[in-house]
């Protein structure tokens, strides 16, 4: 388990450095926290830092947003928030996105859980006050 405490955006930015460094070994990554914790926030911070050139918007309303990186392989961003069951995850072929070797941020995994490979790494961010936040990181 790793820890970051954050409360500017230069220690956001240094946790995301390290997180997309430790995601090279380990593509899938499941955000955890309360609507305004900051999961878009943080996964636009790893994009960055994994060298996505693009906007990193919130993909509430098209579920995936795909980005491509220098060596064209892409990252895939979801949003599960408005999903009500697992089965709408399996039509749009969720399961293929894990499998394809690139790049998975999902936010509000909750209910793809059972779909998640048994080394998908875990980022709860919880949040103090307005203005810190707690990732811990679960590998």
């Amino acid at each position: 388990m790793t820890k970051y405490n954050i409360s500017t955006f230069s220690q956001l930015d240094i946790a995301a450095f390290d997180l997309a460094n430790f995601f090279k070994n380990n593509k899938i990554a499941a955000f955890y926290g309360q609507m305004g914790a900051g999961k878009t926030t943080l996964i636009k911070a790893i994009c960055k830092a994994l060298g996505v050139k693009e906007i990193v918007t919130s993909p509430t309303f098209a579920i995936v947003n795909e980005y491509e990186l220098n060596d064209k392989s892409k990252i895939f961003h979801f949003d599960f928030y408005r999903f009500n069951s697992i089965n709408e995850a399996i039509n749009i072929g969720f399961e293929e996105y894990l499998y394809s070797g690139n790049f998975c941020f999902i936010e509000w995994p909750e209910i793809v859980e059972p779909l998640l490979p048994e080394n998908t790494i875990k980022v709860n961010i919880l949040t103090d006050n307005i203005n810190e936040r707690i990732l811990i990181v679960n590998e």
